[in-house]
């Protein structure tokens, strides 16, 4: 047996002929940073996102970070994140000089839990940064009534959401702006890495533009301390291409979660993905939870099966936040899903007789035949 965790040559094969000639409109044009691909592209995700500013940027950390900045939030300032996500949301926060303040997620939604935010507000505390986890929006309703009653921005993390609908909304405009990821591996992956920033904040949006180029707005004028952070041509031609299809190959992704759902369901150990009424998730990631989760991820490795564990070690816990000082323990529904989750392969167009294979193996293994 041989089924991929992620199979990323699928859409090139799908789209050889357009990416061949977004290769070429790009190559002969001799401008490859800055130009008329990434201007479009910022045009075309803009509109589909329904907002007013598309910022094109080198990755989604990159994306994240220049808002926290953008937002003049730094030194001594604390950012609210999720204790539940990959490190990147937390690096966005410490790259801007700023500490990052972690909340437990909700335990079914593996989101970061409105109810818990507010008792860790302080004077300090300038923004919540929002993840939508594996794919699925966090509620946002309440999380946007705490920031309106303390006066915080509202920064969406949205690697994983690329499309996910929140009470019929697309996520990326239900806070103040929001941070994407375009990695290969995304449900909106380029070939190689990229990012953006969206908001109807057009002051933001302006800063942003100055803070990626070097902190110029005009050519080798540097009005302010800023980065090389910049979406290129070529991927941006790339992302045109995919983003036409974006809406079907999410659509196939929730094809594959109904089947995984059906035929996993009736394995009382294992938990299956909670999706709330209000929420449309884009099935970035399919993750279950189980106690035996190391054991099972050994045998569906050693028949071949791809899989992955997102995430093994919380960001308190990583070497990289030792300076902070947490222990084990300190925030232990992080932990227990962290210890617990695993993710089986998903992307646009697996064939079902693969899901079926997975789950069959997963079935005789957990003795449910």
């Amino acid at each position: 047996m041989n089924i991929p965790f992620l199979d990323l040559k699928a859409p090139y094969f799908d789209l050889k002929d357009q990416f061949d000639e977004a290769y070429q409109r790009v190559m002969k044009s001799g401008w490859y940073i800055l130009g008329d691909e990434v201007e479009a592209f910022e045009s075309e995700f803009a509109e589909y996102c329904s907002a007013k500013q598309c910022i094109g940027v080198a990755n989604g950390l990159d994306a994240l970070h220049l808002i926290v900045r953008g937002y003049g939030i730094g030194s001594g300032d604390e950012v609210i994140v999720p204790s539940n996500t990959y490190i990147a949301t937390w690096l966005a926060v410490t790259h801007a000089s700023a500490t990052p303040v972690a909340v437990e997620p909700d335990e079914q939604t593996y989101n970061i839990d409105p109810a818990k935010i507010e008792q860790a507000i302080t004077p300090r505390t300038k923004a919540i940064m929002v993840v939508h986890l594996y794919g699925q929006p966090a509620d946002m309703d309440p999380i946007n009534a705490i920031a309106r009653k303390h006066g915080l921005k509202v920064i969406e993390d949205c690697a994983q959401a690329h499309g996910a609908y929140y009470k019929g909304r697309r996520v990326g405009t239900l806070g103040d702006a929001a941070g994407f990821s375009f990695y290969p591996g995304k449900n909106l992956g380029a070939f190689g890495d990229g990012g953006a920033v969206i908001t109807n904040d057009v002051q933001l949006s302006n800063q942003i533009k100055i803070l990626r180029n070097y902190g110029s707005e005009i050519k080798y004028h540097n009005e302010i301390l800023g980065f090389n952070s910049r979406l290129d041509e070529l991927q941006a031609a790339f992302l045109r291409v995919k983003l036409k299809k974006l809406t079907e190959w999410n659509k196939m992704r929730a094809t594959t979660a109904e089947l995984y759902m059906k035929h996993l369901a009736a394995i009382t150990e294992i938990a299956l993905p909670f999706v709330p009424e209000w929420a449309e998730p884009v099935w970035h990631l399919f993750v279950i939870r189980l106690h035996n989760r190391d054991m099972l991820q050994k045998k569906l490795t050693s028949v071949g099966i791809g899989n992955m564990i997102h995430y093994p070690i919380p960001p308190h816990l990583q070497t990289a936040y030792s300076h902070l000082g947490f222990q084990n323990g300190d925030f232990p529904i992080s932990e227990a899903i962290h210890n617990s989750v695993l993710s089986l392969p998903m992307w646009p167009g697996i064939a079902e007789e693969n899901i079926a294979a997975v789950c069959s193996t997963i079935c005789n293994f957990m003795g449910n035949t």
